[in-house]
């Protein structure tokens, strides 16, 4: 027992959505090659002023682990395939997958469109289904294995505006349930993390109303008002979950989902 049963020592993990310079997703890529994992990082766009994902890739190698860096889309199962072939191949497995890849919005119900909705429903609910699907088909066959989702509070309540969203991160949750229970008897468990509000940038797929537009300093000082820890979260914050659900730490702990949010939904 103790803090190596934290460690990622001998795994190979993959993380969707990764090449954020300050996102979710590269933190938990760095973090888990800190505990040892060898971690192949993807994204649909891989450069850009505000995201890198070869400069994600760097890093673990940095940490002493090896690291591959691929363009991928979550949305489409021929890319999603071809994805976990290449990190077969190069790293020889995928002993843990992190569901990151996603899209936010602030769109009030009467205002949405098909488009938007689709677009949501695609990168937050399908991609994540696609990847697990993959990753439970190579985690089978070595009877073990870890799906960490990232879902969000917004999944988990009714919050004005994040209609759409709120609906796909619903979805993921419940995802996640039935993760859990499907792929049980395979030593294969399934969690996901719901942050509150987390202060990264998302450009890879920034969408209209998104708090990545020019009001988010207001965004953020409104929000902390409703934060009972009385701060904005780190990806730092959901990092260290992740890397819970992913080790021998959380051994039996399947189909859950941990709230990360500063205290926001302690009275739901």
């Amino acid at each position: 027992m103790g803090l190596q049963t934290f460690s990622l020592e001998g795994k190979v993990a993959l993380v969707t959505g990764a090449a954020s310079v300050r996102g979710i997703g590269r933190t938990i890529a760095l973090a888990f090659a800190d505990a040892g994992a060898d971690v192949a990082v993807c994204d649909l766009n891989v450069k850009g002023s505000d995201y890198d994902i070869e400069d994600t890739a760097d890093e673990i190698r940095k940490l002493g682990r090896r690291a591959l860096s691929l363009q991928a889309d979550v949305t489409d199962r021929t890319s999603v395939t071809s994805l976990f072939e290449r990190v077969v191949q190069e790293l020889g497995t995928v002993d843990i997958l992190v569901n990151n890849a996603g899209i936010c919005g602030y769109k009030p119900f009467l205002e949405d469109n098909n488009d938007h909705w689709d677009k949501m429903m695609a990168v937050n609910l399908k991609g994540c289904f696609l990847c697990s699907q993959a990753a439970a088909k190579i985690m089978i066959e070595r009877k073990k294995g870890s799906i960490v989702n990232i879902a969000s509070i917004s999944g988990m309540r009714a919050i004005s505006t994040q209609f759409i969203y709120g609906i796909s991160k619903s979805g993921v949750i419940q995802l996640t349930k039935e993760l859990g229970l499907e792929l049980a008897p395979h030593n294969i468990r399934a969690n996901a993390v719901a942050p509150g509000l987390i202060d990264t940038n998302i450009p890879n797929h920034k969408v209209e109303g998104s708090i990545n537009a020019p009001n988010k300093e207001g965004f953020f000082k409104r929000a902390v008002e409703r934060i009972p820890l009385g701060r904005i979260g780190k990806p730092s914050d959901i990092a260290n979950v992740a890397l819970f659900l992913a080790s021998d730490a959380s051994a039996f702990v399947t189909g859950q989902t941990i709230v990360a949010d500063g205290g926001v939904t302690v009275t739901l």
